[in-house]
């Protein structure tokens, strides 16, 4: 059983990083071939279709060095091919230094992409809502199924007519939601919108008294005129499936 378990490992070993780990002795090359292409063809296949602009973005020798060091380095926590990319973002975060080889952009982008997938699959319905209620005088809720993400690029617009050297001053917001329709949608943001959300979710607020919290913070010299463009946002947001009003259970 020890003979075995050791030619497991060697056969493991040599399947994630063929060039560096010796092959088990007694087993044909041109069967170990079809094994070793197996498993690096369907999991760089998962990973390309995850991450097809980061794919477009790298030449095919980054891209496949970036995959095999991968496939080599990383000891996935989940077993299923659903998670590869989550697992693929881990490595990312956590393992990968990209240098000067790689764009300095490539992290945000990947988590970007990994985004759609994950909320795409994540559990949650959003409940009905009443279009009687107000939003400025009803107590607010938001989406569980809402992301508020900033980035120091421009993730939305990356791609390989547009590959930034270095990120702007000024960095990106973005609404990444899952709407009644079950569809992942992205909405470009900014700042005073995302507090505005945090300002309700913290406090299950009104519309109006989160407007008027968020006038205070700004110390904005007209809460009037923010109360009037407040109201028209949220309202944006509704449609969106973003936030809607509701009535506390009884």
């Amino acid at each position: 059983m020890a003979d075995f378990q050791a030619i497991q490992h060697e056969f493991s070993n040599h399947l994630r990083n063929p060039s560096g780990s010796v092959a088990p002795a007694g087993i044909e090359d041109r069967r170990l071939g079809i094994y070793r292409d197996l498993v690096y063809n369907n999991i760089e296949g998962f990973i390309a279709g995850g991450f097809p602009v980061l794919r477009e973005i790298l030449d095919d020798e980054r891209w496949h060095s970036l995959v095999r060091e991968f496939v080599h380095k990383h000891r996935s926590i989940s077993p299923y091919f659903l998670e590869i990319s989550q697992e693929f973002l881990s490595f990312l975060q956590n393992e990968f230094v990209s240098g000067e080889h790689y764009p300095d952009f490539i992290l945000e982008l990947a988590h970007y992409e990994w985004v759609e997938l994950a909320l795409d699959v994540a559990q949650g319905d959003l409940p009905d809502r009443d279009p009687t209620l107000s939003l400025m005088e009803a107590p607010v809720q938001v989406s569980p199924l809402l992301w508020c993400l900033s980035y120091r690029y421009p993730v939305h617009t990356l791609g390989p007519d547009y590959q930034p050297e270095s990120a702007p001053d000024v960095p990106t917001f973005l609404l990444v939601y899952r709407n009644r329709a079950d569809t992942v949608e992205f909405m470009l943001s900014n700042a005073i919108t995302i507090r505005l959300i945090k300002i309700i979710q913290d406090g299950q607020s009104s519309g109006h008294t989160a407007l008027r919290q968020l006038a205070a913070e700004m110390q904005h010299p007209d809460t009037a005129q923010l109360l009037c463009y407040g109201e028209s946002l949220l309202n944006q947001l509704c449609q969106r499936d973003i936030l809607w009003p509701f009535l506390p259970d009884l």
